[in-house]
């Protein structure tokens, strides 16, 4: 189910029209980082050969592939890769989603996200097998049921992919990464609820006690550790056994926090994102870059006084999980919130906040002076930064009171001469809806 509603501009004319909007400019931000991966496939056959693991490949074997719902950098390359080199040890593989409740908690759903994500049964050469139901395979020490994916079960092991980086609502020795992704993807539903049913609170001591019930019992053989660099894309992969994942992963998880990219600027007084997106965050937009998190649990990022969510992705689908930490959004985002593929998320995780929907306003003009107007910018211009995602911050706008920050970094680079906000005849911006970077007019230089 869809929202569709309009808003008649008549009604904000009188309070809104005259709120001044700065001038801009466009700033490419040089990230220190790792370089990324060359050869996916030659990376991943070289974590395969190891002996702990090649050992472990038995010809004749199912092995069940357990992929997730997050935006991993070439996700369906590194997923094929994998497919390839099991088979080359004799190993049949098939792909099982490990997503917990995203995709509207339903197979069609989770087999729906795998496909945004380029994880087809054609791209990645195996088949998908996507089923909700799961198998209860023991319990933890307080009675924590642990349920696993049926088909995974069914298999002679369990193989899967996650990306190791800081999570979004809480902080522990596991965040998100290999743990989360037995303990809650592999879950399916029922796992992801049993992990959250004491909130945020308890899930940094949840997911390692779950994950070592189904470490133990359950036939996986290893994780495949993603680490990617500053431009969300992957700079290591490591093929940890099972029985290792829970002593390497608190220093991959730390290394992991040390390579993300961070907002260059302490305090904001208003921050615009042009999409969020279950590709771009679990929550949308990465609270760990925005600074806006869903729970008390988690800090860190810039001081924002207003945040305002323009769109979502076409690849959410319409799951609109997150936009309700932003204060103001759009008729065109609201238009594409999908509830049935958003709640899901709430209802799963214990934390409602994420799927409100925050105050709506008919075009980005209207928003971005409503922000404006809102900020508390008593007494200086309004310090404002529009990026296009939380995954891409190589380049973005800054208004003019950010100038002087922008030229005393050496990492930043001012592209042309401050500008008007430009605007088309619906009241939106012109370049909105290009992820990865945002456009610099040819008169800038």
């Amino acid at each position: 189910m869809r929202i569709t509603l309009e808003i008649p501009e008549t009604i904000l004319h009188g309070l809104l029209d005259d709120v001044a909007l700065p001038e801009v400019v466009s700033v490419r931000y040089h990230l220190r980082t790792s370089v990324p991966i060359g050869d996916i496939a030659d990376a991943v056959e070289e974590q395969l050969s190891q002996p702990e693991i090649a050992e472990r490949l038995r010809p004749g074997h199912r092995i069940a592939i357990g992929v997730g719902s997050r935006g991993i950098g070439r996700l369906a390359e590194i997923t094929a890769a994998l497919v390839k080199s099991l088979r080359a040890r004799g190993v049949e593989p098939f792909v099982v989603p490990a997503m917990g409740s995203h995709g509207g908690a339903t197979a069609e759903g989770q087999r729906e996200v795998l496909e945004r994500l380029g994880v087809t049964e054609t791209r990645v050469g195996a088949p998908v097998l996507s089923d909700m139901t799961t198998v209860e395979i023991g319990r933890t020490d307080d009675n924590i049921p642990v349920r696993l994916d049926r088909n995974a079960l069914s298999a002679d092991g369990i193989v899967f992919i996650a990306r190791i980086k800081p999570h979004t609502a809480f902080r522990g020795t596991y965040e998100s990464g290999l743990a989360k992704m037995v303990a809650i993807g592999l879950g399916k539903q029922s796992g992801a609820a049993a992990c959250h049913a004491a909130g945020f609170r308890d899930m940094a001591r949840r997911i390692p006690a779950l994950a070592a019930v189904a470490l133990a019992r359950a036939p996986i053989q290893f994780g495949l550790a993603v680490l990617e660099n500053a431009h969300d894309q992957p700079y290591k992969l490591l093929a940890i056994p099972a029985e290792r994942i829970l002593d390497d992963e608190p220093g991959l998880l730390l290394e992991a926090k040390a390579a993300m990219p961070k907002v260059p600027f302490d305090q904001l007084d208003v921050l615009v994102i042009d999409q969020i997106g279950k590709n771009i965050s679990g929550d949308g937009a990465d609270p760990n870059i925005s600074g806006r998190y869903p729970t008390p649990y988690a800090s860190g990022g810039p001081d924002v006084t207003k945040q305002l969510v323009l769109d979502l992705t076409d690849e959410t689908d319409g799951n609109g999980n997150g936009l309700g930490t932003a204060d103001f959004t759009t008729v065109r985002a609201v238009n594409r919130f999908d509830l049935g593929q958003t709640y899901p998320n709430g209802l799963t995780s214990t934390v409602v906040g994420p799927t409100h929907i925050p105050t709506i306003l008919p075009n980005d003009r209207l928003a971005l002076q409503a922000a404006v107007l809102t900020c508390n910018a008593v007494g200086h211009a309004p310090r404002m930064l529009r990026i296009a995602n939380t995954l891409k911050l190589d380049e973005f706008v800054v208004s003019a009171a950010l100038i002087d920050e922008v030229r005393a970094n050496p990492d930043l680079e001012i592209l042309g001469e401050p500008r008007p906000i430009d605007f088309d005849a619906e009241g939106n911006l012109r370049d909105l809806g290009r992820p990865g970077r945002i456009a610099v007019p040819a008169s800038s230089g």
